[in-house]
Formats: structure tokens, C-alpha cells, sequence
């Protein structure tokens, strides 16, 4: 194996190759380093090449954030349609969050709106700033009504130009990071154009603009530039500096996001491996292990003692990881054999703690909060049953499953995938890592990351915009080309060609880049489409002016959410899915689309408060997903009854005595009518509104008697 240590030659002897272009990689690496002025070079050359850098990064910033938003407005011609059509466009979870926004833009307090909510959820009361992560919502309504730009900004364009102005952040810390881990902003630049040219694998904010990732990655990618910093030896001055800024940047991406805990566990995952590595100071893993800890208590000091942060794994693996480590001190001393079992010891301890750990805390907190994702996982990897119903609403969705190959084609298409994978080997060989704890902080990061988009798609997010700035450091950067020269044994004469090749190389790339998708760039901008959505915008129209202020509806989770945005009215259920009794209340109203007797259902929508129900002919008769996923099909598997549609079924299932309701109710038959009343209809929507049952009977009468 080559190694890049510098070494001391007789007195006499020629450097070896390897040696020499090792000696020469600090000073080249850092000719035009982002940090050189912070050392004291005013230099007009310094000024001139860092400032070039910084405005290439805005730039290419400011293009993405420009891009998207063409996007958005192309795709559905935004400012032109209607505001109920631009409120129904927030699809599923996302018209939820933007509700909240939308509510406070009126509200008389935050108390009143957030902190007693009785609008959101049927017969309950919650807080929904506990609950939920909306307080980046809360924060642009009170800014918006702040701001004197009522008069030339809509509320909805201040929210997503809010958003896609992220974007710009995002490409900017990204691109600082490749710049501290390559030396160059040449490496910066790369990475700013294959995020832009990947935005179908490393972004959905056109389509998805309140999805809580679209507010927390941004800041996750300042996070890890600020740990990159931090993690550089040549910067101890602005250390503390850092480490401050990593704590607010993980505080941000906490608090913005409710599966924080299953990012930043990986993250502690990956400062756990290069501890054991030796990569770290026991001084940098502990401040890197508090950064987190003290982000996570700070949500949850601001989540009004949200249980579901005190009960995370992160927590408990943080902490056994620090105490296990202070009472095994000694693990990285000895030989290779005998260290490799003490970290295998230390590992199976400190894997044994956080699980009694985390035992222990949900036992005492009685927490359920989190409880479906640990059964998706379970599930996922054939550990459990796969009859269970919340699970299997995430089995059955794409995005949840594995990592498609085609993903790995269009990478590769824009020479992404290449230099990503050139780099990533340098993990294995460790001549890289070796000497570089930002370089394998880094590494290690974006395959561990790489590891979980794999394993489930919708995480491929977060790994393929730092997969840009690990693959630019690969182009960009000395260390990968000096290990090339070597292996080739170059002349040392060679050596000045090193710089050469590491600014004409991305040059090349960017040049072919641009030759190869500027024309498909300029035609995806020039793809004019509308929104269309008639029955939609028919049936958010008729509930609200047709309707009661305080009428309560009920349905799919996703639809809800729109009702709730479009038209104010009160949710028996929503998307908002970490909440057990919601999950639970959620599969009961579900139960529309079973084969359930119409007394059933009526008795189980009275229980929750539901005024309305909506039926979906989507859903009904669905045809999207196969066999076993369709939603009617989990009903019936979670109620014991056979599936619709010819092919197997378990042994232990039986047939329904009942059709299926959301099918049965349309042939108007007496049993139904007695109970439902349709008040609303037309091709997608069937809506029913639910009759008062009288206190007494008739003698002898089977059906129980209504009023209307």
C-alpha cells in the first residue's frame, strides 16, 4: 500500500515520487483556500481569487433557487390560477403545514391559534407546537405581518420564494464545502452544477414546497461545512467559532424536521466509527457528541417537553457511547489484533447500553409516539409481521422502498457517479482518511447516508447533494490525483502538472456539462403546464359555502389536509402521522373502505365527532398499487378478511359478511340511507353527512331510528 507520510531520506538520496508529491500537496492544496485571508494573506491575489469564489457561490445559489421557483410556476402557472387552486396544490402534508401558516396570518395570538388547538384534530385539544415542527411557519406569518410588503407580496409567494431561497442556501453550503475539502471553488462550482443537473434525485422542492426536509437539509448541509471547518487543523483559531455555529445549524435542522433523531443518529454513527478509528481527539468527539445533545434538548425545551426527543436513540447512544468510552479509556492502544477486539467489545457494550437506555426512558416517559416507525423498519426487514397496518401504509408507498437502479443510470448520465466512486475507495485503501479528519468525516458521512437512501428511497435526499461535493473534493482536490501520479510512478518533474490538471480537469467537466444539458435545461424551462383539478376545486367550493364553520370531516389522511387549507373546517384525521391515538383513530375512519356493516362505520365516525364524510373513488376502486397494497386490501388484511381480485390469501383469513361500504353505500339501499345522507357529488368525490340517531326506538325495529 502507498503511503503518503512524509519521509526522511539519507543524506544524499532523491525523495521518492510519492514523497515529494506529498511534500508538494499542503501548499498546493491550499494556494486558493478559502481560509488562506483567515491566516493573514492580504495578498490582492488572495482578495481577487477568494472573492471570485464566494460570488461564483451566490451565483450558482441564487441560479438554483431561480430554477426551482421557474419551475413551480411553469408547472402549474401559479399566478395565474385562483387561490383555492393554489392552496389545493400544497398536496397531502404539505397544505397541512402551510394551513398553519396560513391561520396565523390572522390569528390574535399564538397561544390562542398553536398552544390550544381545537380546530386541527375532532374532540381534542392540542398543542400543536409540541406536536408538530411548524415553527418556521409561526415565524414567517409573524415576520410577513411585520415586514411592510403586504401591499406588493401575497402571503403565498412570501412563503415559497421563503423556501426555494433555501435552495439557495443549500447549494452555497454545499459548495463551501467541497471548496474547504478541495482547496479550489473550482470543486465548489462542480458541485453547485450537478445539484442543479441532478434536481430530479437531489431535490423536490418544486412540487413539495412545505415538506419539512425542504426546510431542515438546508441546514444540515450548513452543519456539515461548519463541522468540515471545525475539523481542520489549520482553523483552531476560529474553533469555538464552530462549534457554536454547528450547534445552531443543528438546533435549526431539529427543530424544522420531526425525524431529526433518525438523521443525526446516523451522524453519531459515523463520529462513533471514526472514534474508533482514531481519526478524532477525544476533545473533538465530545464536542461534536454535546453539539447534538444540546440541540436536540433545546427543541425540546421549545416543543413544550416533547417525549419523543428525551426517548430518541440518538440520545440513548450518545450517552452510552460517552459513558462506555470513559470507562474503557484504553481501546486504541496495542496491536491491530488486540484493538480490533476491544472496539468489538466496546461496541457490543455500547450497542447493549443504549437499548437499556432507551428501554428505560420510553417505559418511563410511556412513549408510543415513534412506535410505527420502528414497526416499518421491523417490517422492511421481514423482523416482524407484515400484517400491520401502519407499517404497511410505508411498505406499499415507492418512495419508501428500495433505492431504484435507474437512479444510479442518471447519476451516472451527468459523470456524477464516477469521481463519486473513485473517491469513496480512498475509504478502503485509507490513504486519504489517514491524514484528513474533514476528508473522512466526509467520506464516512455520505456512505453512511449513501447506505440508508439505498435501503429506503425517500432518504436519497439527503445523500445525493453531499454526494456532489465528496465527488467535486475527488476531481478537485490533491490527494486523490497525488495517489494517481504515484501509482503511475510520475517523474517528479510531473509534479508541477499536478496543479494543472486539478483547475483544467473540472473545467473540462463543467465545459461538457454545460455542451451536453444546457439544451435540455432550456426546454424543461420552456415546458408550459396548468393546474387542472375540477372536482377538487368543485368540493373545496361546495364544503365552504355549504357547509358549517365548525362542520367536522372525515377521510383519507391526504385529502383532509387540502380541507383543512381550502376551507378552515375541523379534521377527524391528518397526515401528521407521530402520534399513536391519531394512527389509531386514522385506521378506524379508514374503515369506509373496508367491508364493514354501515352501523359499524356510522358508530365509529359519531365516536370521533365526524359531521361529513368524503369517500374517494380513487381509493374505492383503486388500481395504482398491486394486489396486497392496495389501501382497501391492508384494511381488509388488518381485519382478518380475504382480498379483492383473484390470487392467494392466508390460510387464516375468511370471507367478509359485508360489502364493501365505500361501494355498497352508492346503491342508495335502505340500510344506508337510514344512516348517511349524500349531500355532495361528481366524478372523483361522493360526500355523506351523517343523521342524528333518535334517543329511543320504535319497538321490535331492527334499524336504528335517525333524524335528519
Amino acid at each position: 500500500m502507498t503511503t503518503l507520510r512524509q519521509r526522511k531520506g539519507s543524506k544524499g538520496k532523491e525523495p521518492s515520487p510519492a514523497a515529494e508529491l506529498q511534500s508538494q500537496q499542503h501548499n498546493c492544496c491550499s494556494e486558493h483556500h478559502p481560509e488562506k485571508i483567515l491566516h493573514g494573506d492580504w495578498s490582492w491575489g488572495a482578495i481577487i481569487w477568494t472573492s471570485v469564489g464566494w460570488s461564483v457561490s451566490v451565483g450558482l445559489g441564487l441560479l438554483c433557487c431561480i430554477y426551482v421557483a421557474t419551475l413551480h410556476e411553469n408547472d402549474l402557472w401559479f399566478s395565474n390560477i385562483k387561490e383555492v387552486e393554489r392552496e389545493i396544490s400544497f398536496r397531502t402534508e404539505c397544505g397541512l403545514y402551510y394551513s398553519y401558516y396560513k391561520q396565523m396570518l390572522h390569528a390574535p395570538s399564538i397561544q390562542e391559534e398553536m398552544i390550544h388547538d381545537n380546530l386541527t384534530e375532532s374532540k381534542r385539544t392540542i398543542n400543536l407546537l409540541q406536536r408538530m415542527n411548524i415553527y418556521q411557519e409561526v415565524f414567517l406569518s409573524v415576520l410577513y405581518r411585520l415586514l411592510p410588503i403586504q401591499s406588493y407580496l401575497e402571503p403565498v409567494y412570501f412563503y415559497i420564494y421563503t423556501v426555494f431561497s433555501l435552495q439557495a442556501v443549500y447549494v452555497i453550503a454545499l459548495y463551501l464545502t467541497a471548496w474547504l475539502l478541495s482547496g479550489s471553488w473550482l470543486a465548489g462550482a462542480l458541485t453547485g452544477v450537478w445539484y442543479i443537473l441532478n434536481r430530479v434525485d437531489t431535490t423536490r422542492v418544486e412540487f413539495t414546497i412545505s415538506l419539512r426536509e425542504n426546510w431542515s437539509l438546508p441546514f444540515l448541509a450548513l452543519q456539515v461545512a461548519a463541522i468540515t471547518c471545525y475539523l481542520r487543523p489549520q482553523l483552531i483559531t476560529l474553533q469555538q467559532v464552530m462549534v457554536w455555529l454547528m450547534y445552531v445549524t443543528t438546533f435549526c435542522f431539529c427543530l424544522t424536521w420531526q425525524f431529526n433523531q433518525f438523521i443525526l443518529l446516523v451522524q453519531a454513527l459515523v463520529i462513533y466509527t471514526l472514534d474508533c478509528g482514531d481519526f478524532l481527539t477525544t476533545t473533538q468527539v465530545t464536542t461534536l457528541y454535546l453539539v447534538q445533545v444540546s440541540s436536540l434538548l433545546s427543541v425540546w425545551f421549545l416543543q413544550f417537553c416533547n417525549s419523543m426527543i428525551l426517548g430518541s436513540l440518538v440520545l440513548s447512544f450518545i450517552v452510552a457511547a460517552l459513558f462506555i468510552r470513559h470507562c474503557q479509556p484504553g481501546v486504541k492502544t496495542g496491536s491491530l489484533v488486540v484493538r480490533l477486539g476491544k472496539v468489538l467489545l466496546h461496541s457490543a457494550l455500547v450497542l447493549l447500553l443504549t437499548v437499556t437506555i432507551n428501554y428505560l426512558a420510553k417505559k418511563a416517559l410511556q412513549l408510543q409516539s415513534d412506535e410505527h416507525i420502528f414497526k416499518f423498519i421491523k417490517s422492511k426487514f421481514a423482523l416482524g409481521s407484515t400484517r400491520d397496518f401502519d407499517a404497511s401504509l410505508y411498505l406499499c408507498e415507492e418512495a419508501f422502498g428500495l433505492l431504484p437502479l435507474d437512479t444510479l443510470e442518471r447519476l451516472a448520465g451527468t459523470l456524477l457517479l464516477y469521481p463519486y466512486v473513485m473517491t469513496q475507495q480512498e475509504v478502503e485503501r485509507g490513504q486519504v482518511a489517514a491524514f484528513r479528519p474533514d476528508v473522512a468525516y466526509n467520506l464516512l458521512h455520505t456512505l453512511f447516508y449513501g447506505l440508508l437512501a439505498f435501503s429506503t428511497m425517500r432518504m436519497k435526499y439527503i445523500w445525493t447533494g453531499h454526494m456532489c461535493a465528496v465527488a467535486a473534493y475527488g476531481v478537485c482536490g490533491t490527494e486523490l490525483w497525488t495517489v494517481l501520479l504515484s501509482a503511475l510512478r510520475c517523474n517528479t518533474k510531473l509534479l508541477v502538472r499536478l496543479r494543472l490538471v486539478r483547475y483544467v480537469v473540472p473545467v473540462v467537466m463543467i465545459g461538457f456539462l454545460y455542451y451536453k444539458f444546457w439544451p435540455k435545461l432550456m426546454e424543461e424551462l420552456s415546458e408550459l403546464r396548468e393546474f387542472y383539478d375540477p372536482d377538487t376545486v368543485e368540493l373545496m367550493t361546495w364544503i365552504s359555502t355549504k357547509t358549517p364553520k365548525q362542520a367536522v370531516f372525515a377521510g383519507s389522511m391526504q385529502l383532509l389536509a387540502g380541507i383543512k387549507l381550502c376551507t378552515g373546517r375541523v379534521l377527524t384525521n391528518h397526515p401528521h402521522y407521530e402520534d399513536k391515538d391519531l394512527r389509531e383513530r386514522t385506521r378506524q375512519v379508514y374503515q369506509v373502505y373496508a367491508r364493514r356493516s354501515p352501523e359499524e362505520v356510522y358508530d365509529i365516525l359519531k365516536a370521533i365527532g365526524a359531521d361529513y364524510v368524503v369517500l374517494e373513488n380513487s381509493i374505492c376502486y383503486e388500481r395504482r398499487h398491486r394486489r396486497g397494497c392496495r389501501l382497501r386490501d391492508l384494511l381488509d388484511l388488518a381485519n382478518g378478511h380475504i382480498m379483492d381480485g383473484p390470487g392467494e390469501d392466508d390460510p387464516d383469513l375468511v370471507p367478509a359478511t359485508h360489502p364493501r361500504f365505500c361501494d355498497a353505500i352508492k346503491t342508495d339501499a335502505a340500510a344506508y340511507n337510514t344512516l348517511f345522507t349524500r349531500t355532495f357529488q361528481n366524478k372523483t368525490f361522493h360526500v355523506y353527512r351523517l343523521k342524528k340517531k333518535r334517543k329511543k326506538n320504535t319497538k321490535g325495529s331492527s334499524e336504528p331510528s335517525v333524524t335528519q
